[in-house]
């Protein structure tokens, strides 16, 4: 009997182990159920880029118009120092990484050898003739660690097919397939694919397939997100300034788009927060008056580039940034050196984060202190996956709140930003900011980044983020960070 006591000793120890183990599984807090729509994860990868960039380069580029008339003679096509790789160069120092090339604009002239028509880079005198620039910039992107997109123009004043409903459709689709599966090139992997509904008030009718367009390029290529004014996978944000609405959802209803359509800039602008399509926005702008290329011309300053961040990515936008390269096929110095002004100031705001050190509470945590819990300090970890969640119940009433508190004698500070955790969704309709219990922000939406600058530097102990109660479900934040922008003056912002 002796013998056997090890053995049951060692039984006890082991079954103890087991139930230990499975009670601490059984304590795991599971997460929230979804607010739906979500995004799917190509989206919520673009989402995370915030900056990224366009490059307007063609016939225009030449003929020092913004809009081509597709008469223009491909003879005029003659960049002498074409160089993808400085354009790439310059997008990594604005912090980009994606950018989208111009493969055609509504000249209808081709930066790539169509098969389809004579009136591309084939008929130049470009490298004889020989040329592809859309191989030279998914060449030199691939080199820079940058991801490529394409913008192809459905209006083209050049084609004689246009205005034929089934014969221009077929010409567009078949130029689909060139660019998306290398049948001219390995251009091989694209990011993002543009599509608009722009013509002037004159132009041919025409009716775009686009839904058989769209089909094709998820057919094409899986992983690709789709821009046009209804998406479907992101939206236009009604301007050209780069400024989102106060109020700005990631979702709509496609339904209640026509691409091209006037009248729908507004909504576009806001999203729905009624919206059963995830469809998030981009504010594109360039950072000169134009969006190709003018002698005249010169970038907007710094302070309005950081205007435009503010109201772009700080209002749940990811920001398209153009730089038109000129006519030798490289971007002005004076411009690559206003982008990397540009993206040394906002790593210079956002690269220290003064919420570092402080200890965080809240109303309520869901799962409290069980492992698998979502507890206030995951707003302080920096990381994406891990986020805070009150308890269902919490809030109802009265609204839910998390609060830092800030080591003594810790740094001022002029901006106060906020992120969703919208991999569940979209949540915080209307949310406050007070320091130190004096109000000093307030807004609505928040979704994957909300930016405030304070009209002056704070030093305060306790900052306080109020959200209020909502039909679409408890808030998930996943971040709050305070930062220092030395950029502007006081009051001004």
């Amino acid at each position: 009997m002796a013998a056997g006591r090890p053995l049951l000793c060692l039984a006890a120890v082991a079954l103890a182990f087991l139930v230990s183990s499975s009670e601490a599984w059984r304590l795991a807090t599971p997460p929230p159920l979804p607010v739906l729509p979500i995004p799917s994860a190509a989206q919520l990868k673009w989402q995370q880029r915030e900056v990224i960039m366009f490059f307007h380069f063609g016939m225009n580029t030449f003929t020092d118009s913004e809009w081509g008339t597709g008469t223009e003679d491909p003879s005029l096509f003659r960049p002498a120092g074409l160089n993808a790789t400085q354009w790439m160069d310059a997008a990594r120092a604005a912090g980009a990484s994606l950018a989208i090339l111009v493969a055609k604009h509504h000249d209808g002239f081709c930066l790539w050898p169509s098969a389809y028509t004579a009136h591309s880079v084939r008929a130049s005198p470009w490298l004889g003739g020989h040329g592809d620039v859309v191989a030279e910039f998914v060449g030199a992107a691939s080199a820079r660690g940058v991801d490529a997109g394409i913008y192809l123009s459905p209006w083209d004043r050049h084609d004689e097919q246009y205005g034929k409903e089934v014969a221009y459709n077929e010409y567009y689709e078949a130029q689909l397939h060139e660019l998306l599966t290398g049948s001219v090139s390995q251009y091989g992997s694209v990011s993002e694919i543009w599509f608009d509904g722009a013509k002037g008030k004159n132009a041919t009718n025409m009716t775009y397939h686009f839904q058989e367009w769209f089909q094709t390029v998820k057919q094409l290529q899986r992983s690709i997100n789709i821009f046009s004014d209804d998406g479907p996978d992101v939206r236009w944000v009604g301007d050209e300034k780069g400024f989102a609405g106060t109020t700005c959802w990631s979702t709509v209803n496609r339904s209640m788009i026509t691409i091209g359509e006037a009248g729908i800039e507004k909504y576009l602008n806001e999203g729905d927060q009624r919206g059963s399509d995830w469809v998030p926005p981009e504010c594109d702008v360039s950072i000169r008056p134009g969006r190709f290329w003018h002698k005249n011309e010169t970038a907007k300053p710094l302070s309005q580039l950081l205007e435009i961040y503010y109201n772009s990515v700080g209002r749940n936008c990811v920001l398209l940034l153009n730089a038109p390269p000129n006519s030798t096929g490289l971007v002005e110095d004076a411009d690559v050196a206003r982008l990397r002004e540009f993206g040394e100031a906002i790593a210079t705001i956002f690269g220290t984060d003064l919420a570092a050190g402080s200890s965080a509470r809240a109303s309520s945590e869901r799962g409290g202190r069980r492992r698998g819990g979502f507890a206030a300090r995951n707003v302080l970890d920096g990381r994406d996956d891990t986020y805070w969640a009150p308890t269902a119940e919490d809030g109802r009433r009265n609204g839910y709140w998390i609060e830092l508190r800030r080591p003594p004698a810790s740094a001022a500070f002029n901006v106060v930003r906020i992120q969703e955790h919208v991999a569940l969704g979209q949540r915080v309709e209307r949310h406050e900011v007070y320091v130190d219990g004096a109000p000093v922000a307030n807004g609505t939406t928040v979704g994957h980044k909300r930016l405030h600058r304070l009209p002056r530097a704070v030093a305060g102990r306790t900052v306080r983020i109020w959200i209020t109660a909502a039909p679409r479900g408890p808030p998930l934040l996943s971040a709050v960070g305070l930062h220092h922008d030395p950029f502007v003056a006081e009051d001004a912002m």
